[in-house]
């Protein structure tokens, strides 16, 4: 290479033209794969249809369902040929949230275009050629702007429904619509009055809907407006048989011998004409005998407990009982409740450690004004001591919340066996084991500080001083050998205190 100066230069690759290939091949497979028209430019989230030559005559949609999932807005504009969107073509993009159609030739919208669109949030159908358009479209939408200028509506009881919205303010701003009269006269929408055009109202005979069970039932539906309404009841999951009869007015509803499974429903009337609709509903309430549907043995939780689910209406009182006696609760057996579903109550006879002295039948006895009902359960808690068994389960294994009884007082204080007796030795036993254990405790206390004042007095600092006195009686009379000499030495210690 020598000492030259060699110069680098890149050579244009075949990267960015296999990018864009790359590109331009998925963006074609998926317009392909949506049916994308010619007109239109179509990607994974946006259909766009602008030009004008070859234009659309029918609303794109896809050639498979699944592709239009994730399609979020529309934007169609310059379609002079599309002149109506109809039932299933919307449909197929149920994750749309914007939808335009502007300058176009739109002439008619099906009243059930927009079924499956329950995500529409913004509409725009401006500058078209709409003469009427119905509310059914659009009463189940949450739309934020229905944006429909400079089409050219007629005067009608049928776009009465548009006059009501604005006047409640529907639009975030109200929009210059005009109407076409009989002499196609131009009149602001805000001024256009139709004869025998109004809103219906929907009101009920009773709305407050009581019913033994078994018993039947007949509800009115009072109904106005003009055009009248046409009505109809809403009976959602309504299990009793039932007949309705909407050819007159009032309608009626009647309900054939009601089952309690239907306590809580609502049922509703709604009236419907071309400018719009009403509703009026009230909840179904059913009174029947209580039902013990589930009792079950003791399951060991937080404590134990003896599981039960009970239905009634009003709600029923509950009273439990231990081989055949009236059990009165305690803080050691009582009932708690842990959810109430409608007339449903589910709930648990709780024990707190209980022995086999708590081992026996307990039945469960639920009642309310229209009857009662009764259910027993076997419970075994802990084998006999002395048959080399042992409890079956240790009680604390499990944490379970619990709260108060919601169904009320359950104690009766009648002279019969009380939760106390059944446990009474196991408690005396843990008083005295109490008892013993304080007075050990106090001993050896007293022990301690005893050792302490016995250890540390001798070198008290506070408030004393030693005085010792010596006194040493020897023997001084001879001078004899050592072992001939006694000395007896006594030694007093005496703590004076300093004030003393």
């Amino acid at each position: 290479m020598g000492g030259g100066t060699v110069s680098w230069r890149r050579r244009p690759g075949p990267g960015l033209a296999r990018l864009w290939g790359l590109c331009c091949l998925v963006l074609g497979c998926w317009r392909g794969a949506l049916g994308c028209p010619s007109s239109c430019r179509c990607s994974s989230w946006r259909i766009w249809c602008a030009e004008p030559v070859p234009g659309i005559s029918s609303f794109p949609v896809p050639q498979r369902s699944a592709e239009g999932d994730n399609v979020t807005e529309i934007y169609i504009a310059n379609q002079q040929k599309l002149e109506s969107i109809n039932d299933n073509e919307v449909g197929f993009y149920i994750g749309l949230k914007n939808l335009t159609v502007v300058n176009s030739g739109l002439r008619f919208v099906s009243r059930q275009a927009f079924a499956k669109n329950v995500n529409l949030q913004y509409i725009n159908l401006s500058r078209n050629k709409l003469s009427s358009l119905s509310k059914k479209p659009f009463r189940h939408l949450g739309l934020s702007d229905l944006i429909l200028v400079d089409n050219p509506f007629k005067c009608s009881c049928e776009i009465m429904w548009i006059k009501k919205f604005q006047e409640t303010k529907f639009y975030t701003e109200t929009q210059d619509l005009y109407c076409l009269d009989d002499n196609n006269k131009r009149t602001a929408l805000m001024d256009m009055k139709v004869p025998n055009c109004d809103l219906p109202s929907a009101n009920l005979s009773n709305y407050n809907i009581t019913v033994v069970e078994g018993k039947s039932i007949t509800l009115y539906c009072d109904t106005s407006g003009g055009p009248p309404p046409n009505v109809s009841w809403v009976l959602t999951n309504l299990v009793s048989n039932h007949e309705s009869d909407t050819s007159k007015n009032p309608a009626s509803l009647t309900i054939k011998n009601v089952s309690s499974m239907d306590s809580g429903l609502w049922i509703s009337c709604v009236a419907e004409n071309i400018v719009g609709e009403d509703q009026a509903s009230a909840e179904l309430t059913v009174f029947f005998a209580p039902n013990i549907t589930f009792i079950e043995s003791p399951t060991p939780d937080h404590h134990w407990c003896i599981p039960f689910t009970v239905k009634g209406n009003p709600k029923p009182t509950l009273q439990w009982f231990y081989e055949g006696a009236i059990l009165n609760e305690s803080e050691y057996i009582c009932t708690k409740i842990h959810v109430i579903n409608q007339s449903e109550y589910h709930g648990c006879l709780q024990l707190d450690n209980p022995t086999h002295l708590n081992n026996g039948a307990y039945t469960l006895l639920a009642k309310n004004e229209y009857g009662e009902d009764e259910k027993r359960v076997d419970a075994h808690f802990m084998s006999v001591p002395g048959d080399g068994s042992g409890p079956i389960v240790d009680p604390d294994v499990y944490e379970y919340e619990t709260t108060p009884n919601d169904l009320g007082d359950t104690t009766n204080n009648s002279n019969q066996i009380t939760s106390t007796d059944v446990s009474n030795k196991e408690n005396e036993d843990s008083i005295t084991v109490y008892v013993v254990v304080g007075i050990a405790a106090l001993v050896c206390t007293g022990l301690v500080i005893m050792l302490i004042i016995l250890k540390f007095g001798r070198h008290s600092k506070f408030g004393m001083k030693e005085q010792v006195m010596v006194t040493v009686n020897n023997d001084v009379h001879n001078n004899s050998t050592a072992s001939d000499n006694n000395r007896l030495g006594f030694v007093l210690f005496h703590k004076i205190p300093l004030d003393g």
